[in-house]
């Protein structure tokens, strides 16, 4: 999977919310105020539009507002993505390669825009309740600009307002479904883990 794909699974992860029921809009506004930093873990996996299963990964992420994260797929291949607050590096381990991207044109006009958590979800998604499947509430968000790479998100909740599951249906059919566990929210971060210099050597590409 593409990384400026799994960069934005990470983006929307950290700030998309349920709107199943009034609590779950009060879950919101605590995470969006109350929740500075947060740290995971997360299993993936890749689904074409037929539903099989086409790659399957795993990893850790951390992220810190604003607009500095830490995203790691540690299985199968090693690859990182760190935002630093003005950049987004994209790292493969084996390839040796770094992409580097302003982080306003990482962004752009996506939803993910939403990381510094100073707009409002409405103003970028069409937002539906899907209801109780299995033990989770489920939404789900359409964005109302046609310029990004994914079609719908939909994200699972437990009726604690904690999110577990996560969707993301991209434009070519293909469904990605991420798992998170032990997420633990506002840990003690250390500083140096939202800054990255490329290894030496490493094949380095600017947009």
């Amino acid at each position: 999977m593409h990384l400026l794909s799994r960069f934005h699974l990470f983006l929307l992860f950290c700030l998309l919310p349920s709107i199943a029921q009034p609590a779950a809009i009060d879950s919101l506004k605590t995470f969006i105020h109350g929740t500075r930093t947060v740290r995971a873990m997360f299993s993936q996996t890749l689904l074409d539009k037929d539903m099989r299963v086409v790659q399957k990964a795993s990893g850790t992420m951390q992220f810190e507002r604003p607009d500095k994260f830490r995203w790691t797929y540690e299985e199968p291949y090693e690859q990182l993505i760190v935002g630093d607050g003005a950049k987004v590096w994209f790292y493969d381990r084996d390839l040796n390669q770094v992409t580097v991207r302003k982080l306003d044109l990482a962004i752009g006009s996506s939803p993910v825009a939403l990381l510094a958590g100073s707009s409002a979800i409405e103003s970028n998604f069409n937002l539906g309740e899907i209801g109780l499947q299995g033990n989770l509430e489920w939404l789900e968000a359409r964005p109302k600009t046609k310029e990004g790479t994914f079609e719908l998100v939909r994200l699972g909740f437990t009726p604690e307002g904690a999110l577990t599951a996560m969707e993301l249906r991209d434009n070519f059919g293909q469904t990605t479904v991420l798992i998170f566990s032990r997420l633990e929210k506002n840990p003690k971060l250390a500083p140096g883990l939202f800054k990255f210099t490329p290894p030496e050597n490493a094949d380095v590409i600017s947009d």
